[in-house]
């Protein structure tokens, strides 16, 4: 905005000012407009005049007595009648200018209003008819629109129609195709097969695909669909194969075809296994592989694979077999130790780990199913390499004529038999960690010890009685050696002298101890060995997390452990058992026996600490699945909007039911299931009832169930509760308490039925009903006040400040 004053010099100071032209336009009140902005700028142009003609005044006067000065720095003086007298100038000279400028510019802004009222009501009147006629047009647009969209309505209706036909031609097309393609391969192949079904035998004429090396892989393919069909066909007919494979001259149907087409896919077998062959001695993977996924249209290549396996070297050379011999038992092999036999068999075993990871990377390399190659290799390997130097190393010696002491009796043979096990074992381990496909290795270690296994009792018991004989022997042959360095009287007569009664009794009193000392030591070990190889399965169940596979992993290592720790302790029970037969046939042994009572027991403290350690891990391993399925009921809400009538009937219930009797209700539907649950805990708890009894089952099953009971306190803190809820709550709790009641264990009945009765009712009674709901039962009280906070109305119902104060009146 601008606003001028047109002058050709300064305003003077004379009144002459309020005659100068006040310009203003429209212009001026354009844009950004302020009334203010435009009286200071009018007021601006006068001003300084009028500050100059006052400046000059107070400097004629500086010399009056009395005067005041101004805050703005100009001189007042004393206002009197003297002053208005003397014909003195007033304080504004200039206001009747001013005053003639604001009423020039009133008159001008009452013309520039008019004008502009007279502009806004031509405007308005123009707008008016502008309106009126855009009204109009846009009426006339709607119908050419709504025509528009009519048109492009049965447009796209055609065009949908069209597409649906094209569509339904195209599918007609494509199955037309598909059945001329069909028909053409048809074609062919009953060409193919008319030339099977010729001569019985007669193979030599036969179309060039049969006979063409480069298209072998289509050759097998067309063979095996016309053997297909042909038998399909001889079956729907009634006739057997090897029936037609007895009968050359048959000539009926395709008889002669099924027998021509047998040969020729054993001719083209034969053949490509062959070429195989061929390949792996230049050592081609890449034609080795073809042939292979080739031979793989025959029986699944079976063949291939059980011809690659039977021709490595390992299982046909003779110089491999005599070497493994030597390795393992040396040149004389009825000199072998066993530690010199241990030594042996972990390098023959290296070797042959080795030579399987060799074979492995070829076999992956080579045949579209690696994994069934290695399982027929593996197997090969067990049931053929390792079965010959096992058979060479663990011969059976005969219980009627025993093998003699001087030979390493029995006992070298149960020695060989526990290194041979012990090293075999390592070995399946180590070809299981190489890979063996779906074989159970394992198993199948096992069952190459299984005759030594069964017949294992006679000869551990037989080793027992010839050890002991010759210790007998061996003790007489001291006696008597005794004997005849003293003399005795009688000599002549014959007469031996034997030990006196005390130091036969001393002599079995030592052998006693020593023999049942070893047997305590190795039991013990044996167990407590038992139950740590048990509990390496229930880790590495646990490291697998919470999934599903770790829940079947776990549920898997639980069974295991308990049927070990159910073994062991019927071994306990034997062991105990056999000493307390020997105290009674050595009664006059007491005090050795007594030494191995307390033997016992220190042999049996680590296997007691392993096994307790396993019982946690099982606790640890159940308590994990128990909270997975608690967690996938997350999505389960305690806050339904079933709150009613029910409700307050259930309310006035509990305000008037005495607090030492159990509600009964039936809450809502669509609650928590606990069923898959109790339905876990009842299946996995099985192994445990039938492994523990007495009092190491009442001790496992309360920390299982103090562990469960406060697993499900986590769990529902997790939740909000309103008073449906809470009904919901405690039918959970009572179907829980139903099944934690098989426990036997009084503790947990007693916490879940308090749960059930006091805690879970928190969620149900009205606020002003909670003071009740806890007299008489302070225990529960730090219990109630956590729970109380998962109430839905807690904020709005004000219940802290509630508790508060009734936990301290309370106290």
């Amino acid at each position: 905005m601008k606003e001028s004053i047109k002058s050709d010099s300064k305003v003077s100071k004379s009144p002459s000012v309020g005659s100068l032209p006040l310009i203003l336009d429209i212009d001026d009140f354009k844009g950004e407009f302020s009334f203010d902005a435009l009286f200071g700028n009018l007021v601006n142009e006068l001003l300084p005049s009028f500050q100059e003609e006052e400046a000059d005044s107070a400097e004629g006067h500086g010399n009056i007595v009395g005067s005041d000065m101004l805050a703005n720095g100009h001189v007042r003086a004393p206002f009197d009648a003297a002053t208005l007298t003397q014909g003195l100038s007033p304080l504004f000279p200039e206001v009747d200018a001013l005053l003639s400028l604001f009423r020039d510019s009133c008159r001008e802004l009452i013309d520039l209003r008019k004008q502009i009222d007279g502009k806004l009501s031509n405007l308005r009147k123009d707008v008016t008819a502008q309106d009126s006629k855009h009204r109009k047009t846009l009426a006339e647009l709607e119908k050419g629109v709504d025509g528009l969209f009519d048109s492009f309505a049965r447009l796209d209706s055609r065009i949908s129609s069209v597409g649906q036909t094209a569509a339904k031609i195209g599918d007609h097309l494509q199955s037309a195709d598909a059945q001329r393609e069909t028909a053409s391969q048809t074609i062919e192949l009953v060409k193919y097969l008319m030339e099977f079904n010729g001569s019985p035998g007669d193979l030599m004429e036969l179309s060039p695909l049969f006979s063409d090396d480069s298209r072998v892989a289509e050759a097998a393919s067309i063979a095996q669909k016309l053997r297909s069909f042909a038998e399909e066909d001889m079956g729907r007919q009634g006739i057997s194969v090897p029936s037609v494979m007895g009968n050359a001259t048959a000539s009926r149907g395709l008889e002669v075809a099924v027998a021509n087409l047998q040969d020729y896919c054993n001719e083209l077998e034969n053949r490509l296994l062959a070429r195989f062959d061929a390949a792996s001695q230049r050592r081609e993977l890449s034609t080795m592989a073809e042939c292979a996924k080739i031979l793989s249209q025959f029986n699944r290549g079976t063949s291939a694979m059980q011809h690659y396996v039977a021709t490595r070297p390992m299982f046909i050379d003779v110089e491999i077999m005599n070497a493994d011999t030597r390795l393992v038992l040396g040149d004389q092999v009825s000199q072998a130790s066993p530690s010199d036999v241990a030594r042996g068999l972990s390098s023959l075993y290296k070797e042959i780990t080795d030579t399987v990871r060799k074979e492995a990377a070829t076999i992956m390399a080579v045949f579209p199913s690696p994994n069934d190659v290695m399982s027929i290799l593996v197997q090969r390997v067990l049931e053929q390499r390792v079965t010959a130097i096992l058979d060479k190393l663990l011969a059976k010696p005969s219980l009627v004529n025993l093998p003699p002491m001087a030979e390493g009796g029995l006992l070298l043979y149960l020695r060989m038999l526990a290194v041979a096990y012990e090293k075999t074992q390592e070995l399946a381990r180590d070809l299981r960690a190489v890979g063996c496909g779906d074989l159970d290795v394992e198993g199948l270690t096992e069952s190459l010890f299984s005759s030594h296994k069964d017949e294992y009792p006679e000869h551990e018991q037989a080793s027992l009685r010839q050890l002991y004989q010759a210790k007998v022997e061996e003790l007489h042959a001291e006696s008597q050696q005794l004997s005849e360095s003293t003399g005795t009287i009688g000599r002549s007569k014959g007469a031996s002298v034997a030990s006196s009664p005390a130091d036969i009794s001393t002599n079995l009193a030592a052998n006693v101890k020593a023999v049942f000392t070893c047997l305590l030591d190795q039991v013990g070990q044996y167990l407590t060995e038992g139950l740590e190889r048990a509990r390496d399965s229930l880790t590495e169940a646990a490291a697998l997390g919470k999934a599903e596979a770790a829940a079947a992993a776990g549920e898997s290592s639980f069974r295991s452990f308990m049927v070990s720790v159910q073994r062991c302790g019927s071994s306990v029970a034997i062991v105990q058992q056999y000493l307390q037969i020997l105290y009674l046939a050595f009664y006059c042994l007491w005090m050795v026996l007594m030494q191995l009572h307390v033997k016992k027991w220190h042999s049996y403290v680590q296997c007691e600490a392993a096994a307790y350690k396993g019982l946690q891990q099982c606790i640890e391993t159940v308590m994990a699945e128990v909270e997975r399925l608690l967690s996938a009921e997350q999505t389960i809400d305690y806050r339904s909007p079933d709150d009613g009538i029910a409700l307050i009937i259930v309310r006035r219930m509990l305000a008037q039911v005495p607090q030492h009797q159990k509600l009964s209700s039936n809450p809502p539907e669509n609650r928590s299931d606990p069923k898959q649950v109790v339905a876990y805990l009842s299946h996995v708890l099985e192994a445990a009832f039938t492994a523990l009894e007495g009092l190491n089952k009442q001790a496992f099953l309360t920390e299982l169930g103090n562990r469960f009971h406060k697993g499900l306190l986590n769990h529902w803190q997790k939740f909000t509760f309103n008073p449906s809820g809470g009904l919901r709550l405690k039918r959970d709790i009572t179907e829980y308490g139903e099944f934690v009641r098989s426990f036997n264990a009084p503790s947990i009945d007693e916490n879940l039925n308090c749960w059930a009765c006091k805690v879970a009712n928190v969620f149900i009674v009205a606020p002003e009903s909670l003071s009740a709901l806890f007299e008489g039962t302070p225990s529960i009280r730090k219990d109630a006040q956590r729970f109380i906070q998962l109430r839905e109305d807690y904020k709005s119902a004000k219940l802290a400040s509630k508790l508060s104060s009734l936990w301290t009146s309370s106290s």
